[in-house]
């Protein structure tokens, strides 16, 4: 009797299971169906942008009214915007694929400054004219080479997630048509630089010093690095320590380090090797309910700054995401906020903690600046707003515009109906409006609204 009974358990069990195992299979067909899907109307999407591109580039060359180039190079850089977007959307993070980026945001940068600027008073310059002829040559040449890798991938019913096992694994040197048609493409985008170009009007975002190699100091060792998480996490006696350094292909070294302890934070930490600048650190614990006020996390995140000898910041921006406060600091220089250089804090507003620290952008664009005299009075520059704003704040301040370049600008916080907040920018030197943002507003607690 008791063996009939296990027999039968054991055979519900066996059923359960297999039911279980067809149910997980299952699932993890519809998750790769979906990612291969995803795959492909991304890379369809990408061949129809180039084709577009190309077709854009052409119509342009033979231009002669402003009336209708500006359009049309603003068309160009929303297709340039929109194929970047489809790369994205790749599983290409393993196959370097940097030169084709690149020459689609240069694309996009020339065709921007173009179109925003005024054809009638400064037409297209000769150099100008012979750039866009490269770059409608340099187009064809990817577009066709996307063309065949499309017509291989249909025709031989290719997968996508091929793709990505063969780059996950390492075996992207094995025959794989879709990896070698994209390292065709690349070669080809090699090809394009701001020398051929001929046209120093186009600068790649891309060239701005992101590797830290101006910061200064000796290699740290991993022990400094360890010690400098500790500082910064607290963590003092931590139960684990890992330490990763950066590999050799990296744009520039460091550490990565993990602490954690016997109350359930962990810290990590990327520390530069180069002086040891820390970059960015965060507790990963989590978050109870609200005990400090934002003005008394903002307090502790300014003796945070001051502990770390951080000098001549001042807070910018303040938000709050339920119990956690984010404070943005800025570099003052002589009275002017510097934008490009910043630094965000993260506080646990149950205890008051410093949970998170980003310094990337304060590294990458830290440097003795010699600010130019505006050109604009204050008063000359408020003229420039909407007048239904009303103007709360005025400083002056450097920020990137979007053409990716440092300007002077006045800044004027305001508000307008009452209800939105604005932060506005007048370029000190032309009166231009340069960026407009609007910041947000108070989030609704909606457990209150029930």
């Amino acid at each position: 009797m008791i063996r009939n009974i296990l027999l039968i358990i054991l055979a519900i069990a066996v059923v359960g299971a297999g039911v279980w195992g067809y149910q997980e299979h299952q699932e993890k067909n519809t998750i790769l169906i979906n990612a291969e899907n995803n795959y492909q109307r991304a890379f369809h999407d990408l061949s129809y942008q180039m084709d577009l591109l190309h077709e854009k580039l052409g119509g342009t060359i033979a231009m002669n009214s402003s009336a209708s180039l500006s359009p049309a190079l603003a068309d160009v850089w929303r297709i340039t915007s929109d194929a970047r977007s489809q790369v994205g959307q790749l599983p290409l993070t393993l196959l370097p694929f940097n030169k084709t980026e690149e020459f689609l945001s240069n694309i996009g940068t020339f065709s921007y400054r173009t179109a925003v600027r005024n054809l009638d008073n400064e037409p297209l310059s000769k150099d100008e004219q012979k750039t866009l002829k490269n770059l409608y040559k340099q187009s064809e040449e990817i577009r066709n080479e996307l063309r065949k890798v499309q017509h291989l991938a249909l025709k031989n019913n290719l997968r996508w997630m091929d793709v990505e096992l063969a780059l996950a694994s390492g075996k992207e040197t094995a025959d794989n048509t879709i990896i070698d048609g994209f390292k065709t493409v690349e070669k080809h985008a090699t090809g394009y630089d701001e020398k051929n170009l001929q046209n120093p009007s186009i600068v790649s975002f891309q060239k701005r010093d992101e590797n830290y190699e101006h910061l200064k100091g000796e290699k740290i060792s991993k022990k400094e690095a360890i010690a400098l998480a500790q500082k910064y996490s607290g963590i003092n006696h931590p139960k684990k320590v890992e330490v990763t350094e950066s590999r050799k292909g990296s744009s520039y070294g460091f550490y990565n380090v993990v602490l954690a302890n016997n109350r359930g934070h962990e810290s990590t930490m990327d520390v530069t090797k180069k002086g040891g600048y820390p970059i960015w650190f965060i507790d990963s614990r989590e978050v109870n309910k609200q005990q400090v006020s934002l003005n008394e996390a903002m307090n502790k995140a300014n003796d945070f700054l001051k502990r770390h000898d951080y000098k001549d910041l001042e807070m910018s921006e303040s938000a709050q995401y339920d119990s956690v406060g984010l404070f943005t600091y800025v570099t003052n220089q002589d009275g002017v906020r510097i934008y490009p250089e910043s630094i965000k804090v993260k506080v646990a507003l149950d205890n008051g903690q410093i949970i998170g620290f980003a310094a990337d952008d304060y590294l990458k664009g830290s440097k003795k600046r010699k600010l130019p005299k505006p050109n604009l009075t204050l008063e000359e520059a408020r003229s420039k707003l909407n007048p239904n704003l009303k103007v709360l704040e005025d400083r002056q301040a450097v920020i990137v515009n979007n053409l990716g370049k440092e300007v002077l600008c006045y800044e004027f916080l305001g508000t307008m109906d009452h209800n939105d907040t604005y932060r506005m920018y007048i370029n000190a030197e032309n009166g231009i409006e340069e960026k407009v943002d609007k910041l947000k507003n108070a989030e609704p607690v909606y457990e209150d609204l029930l």
